[in-house]
């Protein structure tokens, strides 16, 4: 298996089922940046070093992603439009483990 399906609604309500190659070590901020599924520079701005939520994004349904580190915790506490299930879609590595994820893009702040 090389790709795996994500869904990803975009800030506009569209929902994208994209591929997303498991071989390539990519975060989900980097796919939705490769399918240009956000504005260029709103999405990403500190290159995914989990220092600026603009990647921030909810998770929508029970597919298994690893524990939230230190580093993205931190930064939810201080972004907006946060929800219990909000993650930072640079934290979150594609693998074939989360084959079937589907995410929603929060709004810029």
């Amino acid at each position: 298996m090389q790709d795996i399906t994500i869904k990803i609604i975009d800030r506009e309500g569209t929902t994208h089922e994209v591929q997303a190659p498991i071989d390539m070590n990519m975060n989900i901020m980097e796919l939705v940046r490769m399918y240009e599924l956000a504005p260029e520079g709103t999405i990403g701005i500190c290159g995914g070093m989990a220092m600026c939520a603009s990647c921030q994004c909810y998770v929508l349904n029970d597919v298994t992603i690893p524990e939230k580190c230190d580093d993205e915790d931190a930064m939810l506490w201080e972004a907006y439009n946060v929800k219990e299930n909000s993650r930072l879609g640079c934290q979150i590595q594609i693998t074939a483990e989360i084959d079937g994820l589907e995410i929603e893009l929060a709004p810029e702040s």
